[in-house]
């Protein structure tokens, strides 16, 4: 299990080893901004992760694929994941994300 912290509330979350950071927010009752509630085509759960890149589970192909044919280039960076996608190694993630609460 690993510690997410989310920016800028500050919300720190557990991650557990086959989970999303979306599963496990909604999990413990944390509000993640969602549309289609882990499916991969609302685009709206993305981050950025801020700190803590190498306790992140690279994105698969298919993430990649959701976000460079669904989201605006403009929000996409090395840096952008997916919630509903992006899974924990490791502490130390910090992501940054507004409307967690």
């Amino acid at each position: 299990m690993a510690k997410v912290r989310v920016e800028p509330s500050g919300v720190e979350f557990d991650v557990e080893p086959k989970e999303s950071v979306a599963e496990a927010a909604w999990r413990q009752d944390v509000a993640w901004p969602t549309k289609c509630f882990g499916q991969a085509e609302c685009m709206v759960c993305f981050v950025k992760v801020v700190d803590g890149e190498l306790s992140t589970v690279p994105p698969d192909d298919e993430e990649l694929f959701d976000m460079r044919t669904k989201m605006p280039r403009r929000l996409r960076t090395p840096l952008t994941r997916l919630a509903c996608r992006l899974r924990i190694k490791g502490d130390g993630v910090v992501l940054e994300k507004k409307g967690v609460q």
